[in-house]
């Protein structure tokens, strides 16, 4: 149903695109497809992330509402933006590579209200080294389950819907690259909001992959740990100060058995520790001052 017969559509599916001339009009055909099969009037918005090969025409042409970035900011900078432009109180995300079905979407959006978030976790990955990427995506992984306390079992997949009004919450601290959507997951979870996993399929993507396996791996691993210290910093620091302070014990008590006495190294170590105890302390009093 679109928002023309029941005025401002409840659904709104965002898709972030750059360069994406060779899939977006089949991937928004899919997207209203699954779309139709659903009872929420919807919209499509394409955020054009200053393409040059005609990504925004094809999306037009095929009935889908353009959001035009003059340059190009990344996918994380495009799907804030679609969050923004989106007047549905429910937005669906996904990528405009065919690399997503959009037939799970009816069942995604089958658990609103009662969850706040409903992710896409793909059944196998099919995307560029990964020989490289599924040992590093499952480590990942396993640091942000630890961390958020939940079982993650996409940790970034770009399949997602969720409602608007708490994802606009937590727009600030949505990086502008690739880990925006990891981001966006470890800030519902971390924040106590109901988040559910359903398996999606995933398939290669049309055109060439913009997946940089270190850089963005890299930006995977800082986005867990600053995600962690914004909404939790005690779980980062906290273990960090109690290794400080075992190394400190073992260190000490070699310094005492040889020497008879402690050593600088051995001081600066329980300083270090403790340091980093009370910056955990305050900066967890902070967040929770903060919730309040």
């Amino acid at each position: 149903m679109s928002p023309d017969a029941a005025g401002l559509p409840q659904v709104s599916v965002v898709l972030p695109a750059f360069n994406e001339a060779l899939a977006i009009a089949h991937v928004v055909r899919d997207v209203r497809a699954a779309m139709d099969r659903t009872p929420y009037p919807y919209e499509i918005v394409v955020v054009d992330d200053g393409s040059t090969d005609g990504t925004a025409l094809a999306a037009e042409a095929e009935g889908a509402r353009v959001v035009r970035r003059p340059c190009r900011g990344g996918s994380g900078a495009a799907r804030k933006l679609g969050i923004v432009a989106s007047r549905g109180p429910i937005v669906v995300m996904l990528d405009a590579d065919g690399s997503y079905d959009p037939s799970v979407l009816p069942e995604m959006l089958r658990y609103f209200p009662d969850y706040d978030q409903v992710n896409g976790a793909r059944t196998r990955e099919m995307g560029a080294a990964r020989l490289l990427r599924i040992p590093a995506k499952w480590v990942l992984r396993q640091l942000a389950c630890y961390l958020t306390r939940a079982a993650i079992p996409d940790l970034n997949t770009g399949l997602k819907a969720c409602k608007r009004d708490l994802a606009l919450r937590y727009l600030w601290v949505l990086p502008n690259g690739f880990s925006c959507v990891t981001s966006l997951t470890l800030a519902f979870l971390m924040n106590g909001h109901p988040v559910k996993y359903i398996p999606a399929v995933y398939r290669p993507r049309i055109g060439r992959s913009k997946f940089h396996p270190i850089r963005d791996t890299a930006a995977y691993l800082g986005t867990i740990i600053r995600m962690t210290i914004y909404f939790a910093p005690l779980r980062v620091l906290g273990p960090l100060a109690a290794v400080l302070f075992m190394a400190w014990g073992i260190k000490s008590y070699y310094s005492l058995t040889l020497t008879g006495s402690l050593q600088e190294s051995d001081i600066i170590l329980i300083m270090l520790a403790v340091l980093i105890a009370a910056v955990g302390i305050i900066a967890d009093l902070i967040v929770a001052q903060r919730h309040r």
